[in-house]
Formats: C-alpha cells, structure tokens, sequence
C-alpha cells in the first residue's frame, strides 16, 4: 500500500508482500490442472469455478496499474495486452515502455507486486503449471506507475487516463496512502488522481481500490473516492483480516475478497505470479509466491467484475452486481451493508448469474 510523504504529488509505495514463513501446507479442492491450483483457496471463496461456467472474462481487459509486469511470465504472457510505463520516464512525451516491470533502468528495483496482482486477475487456467486467474480468458493491461514501490498523483492519474483511452473496461488499483490522505481530494490539495477515475467512469470503466493495510476504519485513498469499489481483505476463513482497514466509505461502495492471513504460513495467503526468480525462499517458488494484503484482494475483484464485464453489461450494471450479490459470512445474507465486510464478500457464481 501507499504512504503519503505530506507533499501535493507525491505518493509513496510500500507494495511488496508481507514477508512469510511456510508452515503446514492448507489446500482447497482443485478442478483444474495447474499446478498450485490447491493452494488457491480464494477462487473457492468468492465462487470462481462455479461462475466460469456462465463467464470466463472473454474479451474484458483489466489494467493494472502498478508496479509493471513481467511480460515473459509464462502463466502471463498469453493474457496481456499492450501496455504503458509512466514512471522513470527521462523525459516527456509519457508513456515511454510497455508496462514492464523493469521501468526504464532496465532494472527490478523491487516491483514484483504488479506481476503478483496480474496473475490472480488473469493467470493462465488448465495450463498445467502454476496458478489460475479468477476471469482467465480476460487479460491485463500492464500499466506502470509505480517504480521502487513509489509514484506520484500525476503518474497514477495519466495511467489511470491511459487505461481508460486505450481499452480497459476495469481498472485495478492496488495501491493507496496512509490514514488522513482521504482529505487530499476533498480539499482540493491533490485532485489528479480522483478526476482521472471520474474521467474513467464517465467513459464507462470501473475502477475497483485496495481499503488499505493499516487496520483503520476508513478506506484509504483513492478507495474512499465516490467513483471507486473499496475493497477489504479476508482470510482463508472469511473472518476480516487483521491488518485491513474497515471497508468504510460514505457512498458504502465496499467489499471484501480474499487477501490473506499475513502472519506465518505461505499457503494462507494469496499464491499467484511473480516475476521469474524472485520468488522468495520461505515460499519455495521460483515465479509464483504467496502475498497478504488489501492488494491482493483487490484483483479478486477486479476478475470478477471482467466476468460481468464479458457479458455486455455497463459499469453501472456491473457495480451494481457486485455489491447486490456479495455475501456477509456465516449468515450468507446479501444485499447487507456491514462495517467489518462492507455489502460482504464478493460472490462470482452469482454475480454472474444476477
């Protein structure tokens, strides 16, 4: 998530994963062959399978706009489409890449979170290796913004714009600032980013946020904004994860998906893509690790919303069915707006079938 460093354009990122140590090894039922697919207990959460029957997110494009992907992943490089690098740019005219997360240094300067973002949105499925996407006949818009876990108001907002002028039907933003940031917009301090994504949703792209990791009670900025679908995380058990703000807004646009326990083992938190060989060592994994966070929960939702997106359905109609058909844990109500969940966890099976 992002930190706000008390200057009008400046965001700072600190988006890497939790640092984890594997212990035991939790599985969920598996009905597809890729590899790590019994890991993925989040596609049996929020009822991925059960949907891709109705949808599987053919023709959505989701940008992640992030930290850049890695564009040879093997479970990715059949699922992107062209992408834009906004940041580390020497001069202008911006972009000046492709969405690699190797921005323009040709270096990895810690920006893994993108390809690990991408990958729960659009993993390729029944590939036999690694994981599987949450909408895998979608595919991601590689969208760079952020270098070294850092960027400005500016840079997020013109890739915000980029997106928006070049294809997206969603925009996934995992990445957000520090408690008391939700004033920026609101006084006018920093208005570049909430107008980007009120340009988008007037051009009729959904923009879904992380609420943010700093246990709080307020989505984060630019979740809090009125235009965007702030997401909460949850663990494995559908209990609200700990380090999750509140999925609390005005306008109650909110929801909860899978973004894991954050605490010791690998297997309760999120499995999906990195860039090939920074898999961390307590993982084991040389392109696939396991993160925690309101980031990770994020492209959960996002997937689901290409789901609908594939069925011809408009922004609003998709907004709607997100937050109509997600459910409060153990009661199953829907329809329930909630502090701890916002209208719930989101639910693809009936999402879809609305």
């Amino acid at each position: 998530m992002l930190s706000h460093p008390l200057t009008r354009r400046a965001l700072t990122a600190t988006v890497s994963a939790i640092a984890l140590v594997a212990v035991g090894s939790a599985t969920s039922t598996a009905t597809t062959n890729d590899s790590l697919r019994s890991k993925q207990w989040g596609l049996g959460q929020i009822h991925a399978e059960a949907a891709w029957r109705t949808s599987t997110g053919n023709g959505a494009v989701v940008a992640v706009v992030d930290t850049g992907v890695d564009l040879k992943h093997p479970d990715l490089a059949g699922q992107l489409v062209q992408g834009a690098t906004f940041t580390g740019c020497k001069k202008d005219p911006r972009p000046c890449g492709n969405g690699n997360y190797r921005g323009p240094d040709g270096k990895n300067n810690d920006d893994e979170h993108g390809t690990h973002v991408a990958g729960i949105v659009v993993a390729a499925t029944n590939n036999g290796i690694g994981v599987a996407g949450v909408a895998p006949d979608a595919a991601v818009m590689p969208v760079k913004v952020l270098e070294a876990g850092s960027g400005s108001y500016q840079d997020i907002a013109n890739g915000v714009r980029w997106a928006t002028n070049h294809g997206a039907d969603v925009i996934n933003l995992s990445l957000g600032g520090l408690p008391g940031t939700q004033a920026l917009p609101i006084t006018g301090l920093a208005t570049q980013l909430s107008d980007a994504i009120a340009y988008a949703r007037s051009r009729g792209v959904l923009t879904v946020a992380a609420a943010g990791d700093s246990s709080t009670p307020l989505c984060s900025d630019p979740a809090f904004n009125a235009d965007v679908i702030c997401v909460a995380a949850t663990d494995r058990n559908e209990v609200k994860a700990w380090y999750s703000e509140l999925p609390v807004k005005t306008d109650l646009k909110a929801v909860a998906a899978p973004g894991g326990a954050g605490l010791v083992s690998c297997d309760d938190d999120i499995w999906s893509t990195v860039p090939t060989g920074t898999g961390s060592a307590a993982c084991g994994k040389s392109a696939y690790d396991a993160y925690a966070g309101t980031s990770m929960a994020t492209p959960y939702v996002a997937g689901v919303a290409a789901l609908l997106c594939a069925q011809g359905r408009n922004v609003k109609r998709v907004e709607t069915a997100l937050l109509i058909t997600a459910r409060q844990p153990v009661t199953g109500t829907r329809g329930v707006y909630t502090p701890a969940y916002g209208y719930g966890i989101v639910d693809a099976r009936a999402a879809v079938a609305r």
